[in-house]
Order: C-alpha cells, then structure tokens, then sequence
C-alpha cells in the first residue's frame, strides 16, 4: 500500500500530460527496504561541531571516544563522516575518493577499523551536482557511488539536497534508494530533504528516516523553531521509518544545561534519531550525563515506535506527551518563555486509563512521587521537567509536590516599587506532607520579608499552602530579567523548588522605531541581532528599496518588546535582506500575550518586495516578533523587519 500511495505521489508531481518516467516505475522496487532501524537510529556525527575540519584521526578518535565514555553502551552505534571526506575531483575512473591528504588510509580502513571496535560507519553525499561544500556528489553517479560504498563497507548514508541541477527531489532521492538496494548491502538510509517536499509523505518508503526541517543550530531559537514544526508529523512515524528534527547540538557551547536538557529530552519524546554531535573527546560530565541517562534513551527507543505530540499549549507553556509500550506515558513539560512558570497536565489528559493514582517517574532525577492526577512541576526558563506517569497505588514512595511563586505584578516592576511575591506549595498525592518550610530567594540587594506563616503543619492534597512576602526593588536596579525562586523543604529533608520572575522594562511613548528601543528578550538563529543594520553591518534594503531603520535577527528568532499595554499600531515591512543575493525564506508573525497571533505574512524569499503590515496592538503587554524558516533551509534566512513603527500614549 505504501509503495502504492508513493507512486500515487509521483504522478500527481509530473506535468499533465507528462510520460511516466523510468524513476517512477523504481520507486516501487525501492520499497522494498531493508528493516535496519525498528529504533531510531542512534551515533555522532562529524558536521555540527568540526564542519569540514574533519582527519582521518578524528574519526578514529571519535570512535574510541564513542566507546571510553560509555557512549556505546547506551546504544550510539554510527560514527557518521559528514561532508568534506572527499577529494576535489572523482578518480580516474569516475569514482568518488577520499581526500589524500586528510584521510590518507582511505574510507574502507576507517570502516574496518570503526568495525573492530564494534560500531558502524556512515558516510555522506548529496542529491546534486555537488555536495553543500563544493566537493563531488552522487546526481547521475548513483549507481557508482552507491556500490564504491557498499564495496568500502559503509553501514549508513546521510544524503544532502544540495546543488540539486533542478531534478525534482523524489526523482533523485528514489534513484539512490534503488542503486542502494542493488548493492545489496544492508544501508541505512538518511534523505537529508529538509522537508522542503514534505518528505514525511514518501520518504517512509524509500528511506529509514529524513529530516523533516532546515538545518539546527546551535541556538535557543534554532532548537525551539524545529520543535514547533514537529506538531502534527507523528502519523507519519514510526519502526524504520523516523522523522527527523536534526542532530543533537547538546555539549557544543550554544545553549546552557538548561536548554540542552529541554533539547534532548524533546528530541528522545520525538523518536528522534539521537546523532551527537558534540566533540566527543573533550566533553564535560554534564555534557556525558544528558546524552547517557538510560531512561532518556529508554523513551526514545520505545520498541512500539509512537512518536510523542503536543498535547496542550498555554503560550509558552507546552505539554507534549506519548505513549508507552509497556503501558502509561512519557510527559515533558516545557517552558519556552524567558520566565519561570508552572507547567501542568493531568493523568486522564495523557491518555491513561482512570485509576486511583499514578506513579511519577522523573527521568532526571530518578525521583518516583505518587500524584492522583496532576501532573505538574515549576520550570525555568528554557527549561522542561520529564516524567514517566503510569497508574499505580502510593506504595511507599511520597507524594508528588510541587512549588510555584507568583507576584501581584503582571511580571513587570519598576525600580523602587515594593511588591507581593506569593508562594504556593501544593501536593498531588498521598500521603499528607508535613512540616512544610517556605524559604523565598531575590535578587542582590533586593530586600524580601514575610507577611504571614512561612510553615505549614500538614499540607493535604486540593489544599495548597500560601506563604506571601512582601519584596522591594533597589531603587537603582536596572532594566532586566530577575528571578524569583523558593525553596521549599518538608519533614525528612526533601526539597522543591518554584521558579518565578519579574522584569524591569520601559514602555515606548509616542511614536518610536522599535529598532531604537531595547528588547525585552532577543533569542535569534545565528549571530547578533541587526539594530538599523543587518546581520553583517551593513545598511539594509530589501528588493533593492533601503531602510534605514530596522531590526535585522537571523531566523529562527523571537524578539520580544514591553508595551505595557499602552500601545495601539505597530506598522512594518516584513522582508529578506538583499545581501543574501535572492536566496533565503522566511515567515514573519506578530504575537501579542499567550502567543495569539495578530498578524502573518506566510512565506517570503529573498528578492521579493517587502511585505507591509498595520497591526492593531491595543492592550497587548508583550509584543512578540517571530521569523520562521521557510521551505528551503534556513540557510541565508537574514529576516528583515524594516521600518517598525510602534503607536504609543505619551
């Protein structure tokens, strides 16, 4: 059926009236693929950290790194060569090389020497003319290629999309899934679309896996936008065939623990291919610990194969959830704001079946908690907690708790002010908790002081427990993100924390470029944001018209502004900067609070005239500007947002 919804594909893409070509009639022999991945694919690879930097001893040691670190043992098997191993130019006989000079002992030894030590060996090539560097790759070589690396005894082919000579993109991905299958060595295949065909609709029967968006980068607001484009792909995968939001960039320096942590524990609820593709030699214990932990891993290798999926989303506070084949479900509660905030979902809300309580697994820390039903924590910013929730009865594990702070602010004080910062500790299970002890933290130099109880004899599930503290900005504090947390600690020594904040920000007045203002918050996908420059530093102009005044942030981005609810327009002209010479796409949205959307432009590439848009920001506290990558990568997506103007009271 597969194979013949594929061919039902391919038709639909040919001119009307077009011949069937002869790739069509292959795609159905392609179908028959080699069952290599019931689980998704697990190993390192070369590109996100080394780029084409690459030695024959560097794969070497990377491989014995993959081993002395434990890494194997947790189940990474590839050790993926990335672009750049090839020589310049094809051999005499038409054959892809090895560069001579950086793998001087050729790709066959390195894969009998990666064998030897018990893992597999991946090498890569694009769908084009050349590789995304420059180098030789496999259009009209296929056959070649594939049997040069069936013959080197390579385990897995990462295929790029590069330089693609205007061949339709199915054309060429099923051409090189057939010479593969001709080998008849065992391949994994890796089509490395960048969804830009929407390949989770026929890439299932020709490869194991394909990447489903642009590149990753090693950036908060990369990560976040490759996440959101996985909402609704979870039909499409599954055992040997996978999705594929990208490599892990976890260790690389980008992002801090917090970020990585929410990074892989996404990708593994995802059934995401775990690739590191951090240095493997020199990374630090936290850096090991994230990629090692066992049930991490265990979640995203869930023999049943059911990718996870949102289940709710409250702005910037998502629940995405799937389940188990041994029976409940696997949870991460994730906060993508730039402030601490609880997230919660229920039991019966993951799908369980009704019980008289749950087990709560937290895979982090190995925790167990019995709740009756909610499943909730306090997160960071940036930050996720992950569970594992089946039905079961408290046994004599403690209840589930949990402590969030809360302040009779918007979020948003000023220097001088004095507020109430309100802290709650509730528990979710049995049995009552006693003896709880509400320790609030500020910042330096601000002041912090109790109004009422800070100790709770009992604490019994539905009755939260309430401690108020009445908190005083320095009056010389700055403009800026301050936390806000509490510590709560129960008979027995057990600890929770709550993670709250508040921001000190000033509105604009009158009319202002917002380019002239400082943003509350600026995650962007490369680089530093452009203020009345773009991405380089050079004036903008978008399809050869100039502005002066812009904010230029690299995609994916979210850029935040305060307008304390006293603006009523924002007016701008969405575009791609002309320095990436007519290449790059880009979607442009305008957010107002909780992520409702005010304003879109759909998709935007580069030469195309800007995109004007008047917005109505009437009572709208935080202004969210957010680009998106668009279809073809994220490569040159250098966002414009020219001339923005924001209508405010005096």
């Amino acid at each position: 059926m597969r194979g013949f919804l594929s061919l039902i594909l391919l038709a639909a893409l040919l001119p009307l009236g077009a011949a069937t070509p002869s790739w069509a009639a292959r795609a159905e022999a392609a179908v028959a693929k080699l069952p290599l991945t019931p689980t998704p694919p697990m190993g390192w690879s070369s590109w996100n950290k080394f780029r084409c930097n690459i030695t024959e001893d560097l794969i070497k040691q990377s491989a014995d790194a993959l081993i002395s670190s434990g890494m194997k043992d947790a189940g990474y098997t590839y050790v993926n060569i990335d672009d750049c191993w090839m020589a310049p130019q094809r051999d005499a006989n038409g054959d892809l090389q090895a560069d001579p000079v950086r793998f001087p002992g050729g790709i066959r030894a390195l894969a009998d020497y990666v064998h030897a030590r018990g893992l597999k060996l991946g090498i890569y090539s694009s769908a084009g003319t050349k590789t995304c560097q420059g180098l030789p790759a496999s259009l009209g070589h296929e056959e070649a290629d594939a049997g040069k690396f069936a013959e080197w005894e390579v385990d897995l082919l990462k295929y790029d999309n590069c330089n693609d000579g205007g061949v339709p993109a199915i054309e060429r991905f099923t051409t090189m899934a057939e010479a593969l299958a001709a080998t008849g060595r065992p391949i994994v295949y890796s089509i490395c679309e960048w969804g830009a065909n929407k390949p989770w609709e026929w890439a299932g029967a020709l490869g194991h896996y394909w990447r489903t968006t642009g590149d990753i980068a090693d950036r908060w607001g990369s990560m976040v936008a490759i996440v959101d484009q996985q909402a609704g792909l979870e039909r499409f995968s599954g055992p040997n065939a996978w999705n594929d939001p990208d490599m892990l960039e976890v260790g690389n320096g980008g992002m801090t623990e917090v970020e990585y942590r929410s990074h892989i524990s996404l990708w593994a609820l995802l059934n995401a291919p775990l690739i590191a593709g951090n240095d493997l030699r020199t990374m630090s214990a936290a850096t090991k610990e994230m990629l090692t932990n066992p049930e991490v891993i265990a979640i995203d290798q869930d023999w049943a194969g059911v990718q996870g999926h949102k289940i709710s989303d409250r702005g910037d506070l998502e629940v995405w959830a799937k389940p188990l084949s041994r029976g409940g479900a696997a949870v991460v509660l994730f906060n993508r704001g730039p402030v601490g905030a609880e997230v919660a979902t229920t039991a019966t809300d993951l799908g369980l079946k009704s019980w008289t309580g749950y087990r709560m697994r937290d895979v982090w820390t190995n925790a167990d908690t019995h709740t009756r039903d909610q499943v909730r924590a306090s997160v960071p910013a940036h930050g996720s907690r992950m569970f594992v929730v089946k039905p079961g009865p408290p046994g004599k594990v403690p209840p589930a708790v949990a402590a969030d702070v809360r302040t009779d602010t918007e979020g948003f004080v000023e220097a001088g002010q004095t507020f109430t910062a309100t802290v709650r500790f509730s528990v979710d299970g049995l049995p009552p908790v006693r003896d709880a002890e509400v320790t609030p933290a500020v910042p330096e130099g601000w002041s912090v002081k109790a109004t009422g109880p800070t100790r709770a004899r009992v604490v019994v599930p539905g009755r939260p427990f309430s401690a108020r503290f009445e908190v005083t900005v320095p009056g010389g504090a700055g403009k800026g993100i301050y936390g806000l947390t509490s510590q709560v600690t129960t008979r027995g020594g057990r600890q929770v924390t709550g993670y709250g904040s508040v921001a000190i920000a000033q509105a604009p007045q009158g009319d202002q470029w917002l380019s002239d203002l400082d943003a509350l918050t600026a995650d962007v996908g490369y680089g530093t944001m452009g203020r009345d420059t773009n991405v380089g530093g050079k004036p903008i102009k978008i399809a050869g018209v100039p502005y002066p005044k812009g904010l230029a942030p690299h995609a994916a981005s979210e850029v935040r502004y305060f307008l304390d609810r006293r603006c009523t327009r924002f007016t701008v002209a969405a575009g791609i900067d002309d320095g990436t010479n007519r290449r790059g796409s880009v979607t442009f949205q305008v957010l107002g609070d909780d992520r409702s959307e005010l304003a879109a432009t759909g998709v935007i590439r580069g030469g195309e005239p800007a995109v004007p848009l008047d917005v109505d920001v009437t009572n709208v506290l935080v202004l969210t500007l957010v680009t998106g990558i668009g279809p073809d990568n994220n490569n040159s997506d250098h966002s414009i947002w020219g001339s923005p103007r924001i209508v405010c009271a005096v």
